[in-house]
């Protein structure tokens, strides 16, 4: 018996206004090499005004940060993965504050954190990478991206012995219930939600959407990785992230325009970017 046909809906019929923001993506990832400019075009049709392009390490910021000299809607962030936590050395470490001091569209670290469903990384190294990261956030004053995959006491623990209830913290690629949520917003914390909320298997993760406060939730889509449906197990791009505002929307009970134009505007609090040039002009984005 086969498989039915997926019919993949062409995100610019389900655009939305001028406004969104996808909070995290990987846009520098060699899997956009082909058409990294048509990706970026389709963003902006499909209603976002801003995409935030993490780099993984200082390494990959001086080598990849000119693909994006054409685009002042693309923000950036910098971090040393967890499961490279080993690169987590006193010369990388360096090399970020560096380029902070440099590039004003560095506007958080991250992501960091803790991943132990890999085995790519000692957690002791994890630890330490995660800890010296978050040491150099609060000595540049900027916000915190979390990476926490099946680590989530581990992380959330660390952040509180430190001293990061009130800091300034999103947590990406929310995938946790209800309880998990309260957790985070009780620190004070936002919350970005990825493009599996769209899965039917994922309602704790849709009621959790549902509980956190509008102005704390951002969306992304973590690109090219976890396509919204109707997109699963193809390549994930910002464009994609309408299908994620609406199905949150439906879980709140809120219309899908309201829902993007509201997150789209918790990022660009969160990371600061209604300060000079990173703020892309509706009006360039019209043309």
């Amino acid at each position: 018996m086969g498989h039915k046909k997926v019919e993949r809906i062409d995100p610019l019929s389900r655009a939305l206004p001028l406004g969104g923001v996808d909070s995290h993506a990987h846009l520098d990832d060699p899997d956009f090499d082909p058409d990294r400019e048509d990706v970026l075009a389709r963003a902006r049709a499909a209603g976002l005004a801003n995409v935030g392009n993490v780099f993984l390490g200082p390494e990959d910021f001086v080598a990849r940060r000119a693909l994006f000299d054409k685009h002042p809607e693309v923000f950036f962030l910098l971090g040393i993965h967890p499961c490279d936590g080993r690169n987590c050395t006193p010369e990388s470490l360096a090399a970020m504050r560096a380029a902070f001091a440099t590039e004003p569209r560095l506007r958080a670290v991250g992501e960091i954190g803790l991943d132990f469903h890999w085995q790519d990384c000692p957690r002791e190294l994890q630890f330490k990478a995660f800890t010296e990261q978050l040491d150099l956030a609060r000595e540049l004053d900027v916000p915190v991206v979390i990476h926490c995959r099946e680590a989530e006491d581990e992380c959330l623990m660390t952040l509180e012995a430190r001293g990061f209830a009130g800091y300034p913290l999103l947590w990406h690629c929310f995938g946790g219930g209800p309880a998990l949520a309260r957790r985070i917003l009780d620190n004070g914390w936002h919350i970005s939600v990825p493009g599996p909320a769209t899965y039917p298997a994922n309602a704790e993760l849709r009621q959790a959407a549902a509980t956190i406060p509008a102005d704390r939730l951002l969306l992304e889509t973590d690109s090219p990785y976890l396509s919204p449906i109707p997109w699963r197990g193809k390549r994930n791009e910002p464009a994609l992230t309408v299908f994620t505002a609406r199905a949150v929307a439906e879980a709140r009970g809120v219309a899908p325009e309201e829902l993007w134009l509201a997150c789209g505007e918790n990022a660009r609090r969160f990371f600061k970017l209604n300060q000079g040039v990173l703020a892309l002009k509706m009006s360039d984005c019209s043309a």
